[in-house]
């Protein structure tokens, strides 16, 4: 079976983004421990994380950066919350 690919991101705080999967399934995945060095760093400034948006398989800044696609799922926790 293929990997569900998230069809909608909603950036959170506390770096935190919210990703509903074609699928179905909603999540929380955390970005705080890559938010390190000089290029996952930027997005400490929540301006440029709140630039999120979906991009392919997984989700992408405005500069470029991006998540592994089998992380972003596979290290999402489940949520069953839906966010508006």
């Amino acid at each position: 079976m293929l990997r569900p690919k998230p069809i909608e991101v909603k950036p959170l705080k506390n770096y935190l983004l919210y990703l509903i999967f074609d699928n179905g399934e909603n999540k929380i995945f955390d970005v705080k421990p890559l938010i390190s060095g000089s290029w996952f760093g930027e997005l400490k400034n929540e301006n440029i994380f709140n630039t999120v948006r979906i991009s392919g398989n997984t989700v992408e800044w405005i500069n470029g950066q991006d998540v592994c696609p089998d992380d972003l799922y596979y290290l999402s926790k489940n949520s069953t919350k839906t966010i508006k």
